[in-house]
């Protein structure tokens, strides 16, 4: 009951967040988000792919020792693993995490590290659902890099959302492709190497292809399936997060 009753009043105070500050500009919501609302209770989630360049550089200009959480699935393209490098170096980052699936679980369950030939859902949750619950547990807040136009599944994406009994913050969630592409020219981003291979949203590399023109930038996602979302954004995340309380959590 009380968890059910922390999640309500979570749930209430992501919607007056959202009411207040969700059309503020982006770096204006994270200065507030880091500075004032959640002090040094918030993280960032990145993956380094085709614009993380852009939620990292302006949360960069607030505080670089903002905790920045990576998944690292074992599955990601090694250029990926390089421009993250060469990202948080370029950046000044200070505090950056490599959050891994459990060893056991793979063992167990993987072992020959070809499950997302056979069962994408499960792979993705023992890659990234499970170890991201894990990695947000200890924050009361973490920001990811989502779109508004990236997929059809993020048309309403809001600034401010609650997942039980934490604040999720898309500070780019109202921003187009133009508005990103131009940041990056204007402050001298480097692209994701990948970029230019025609990759417009770059995960795991067994389950990430170009994406062709005229289709949407997570199409070239799971192609082939009807999967849109590896599960970090989605319910699985919120029912992994509910057993991990705010008082009782830890990485």
């Amino acid at each position: 009951m009380l968890l059910e009753t922390n999640e309500r009043t979570v749930a209430d105070e992501a919607r007056a967040l959202q009411a207040r500050y969700g059309n503020l500009e982006p770096a204006d919501i994270i200065e507030l988000a880091i500075d004032h609302l959640f002090n040094e209770e918030i993280a960032v989630v990145s993956s380094f792919g085709a614009e993380s360049s852009v939620l990292l550089h302006l949360i960069a200009q607030v505080d670089r020792a903002t905790p920045v959480l990576f998944l690292e699935t074992g599955k990601h393209f090694p250029a990926t693993l390089r421009y993250r490098d060469e990202l948080v170096g370029e950046l000044g980052m200070t505090d950056v995490h490599d959050i891994h699936p459990l060893q056991q679980t793979l063992k167990d369950e993987d072992p020959y590290g070809a499950m997302s030939m056979t069962n994408k859902d499960r792979c993705c949750y023992i890659r990234k659902v499970e170890p991201m619950a894990r990695a947000v547990a200890p924050y009361r807040a973490w920001m990811t890099g989502r779109k508004q136009f990236q997929a059809s599944t993020r048309n309403a994406l809001p600034v401010f959302e609650s997942v039980g009994e934490r604040i999720r913050i898309n500070p780019l969630a109202q921003w187009t492709s133009a508005d990103l592409q131009n940041y990056m020219v204007a402050n001298h981003l480097p692209p994701h190497p990948l970029v230019a291979e025609g990759y417009r949203s770059i995960g795991c590399m067994p389950c990430t292809q170009p994406v062709k023109e005229g289709e949407d930038a997570r199409s070239g996602r799971w192609a082939g399936s009807d999967k849109t979302e590896c599960g970090i954004h989605l319910t699985g995340l919120t029912d992994q997060l509910s057993n991990i309380s705010l008082t009782d959590s830890s990485l």
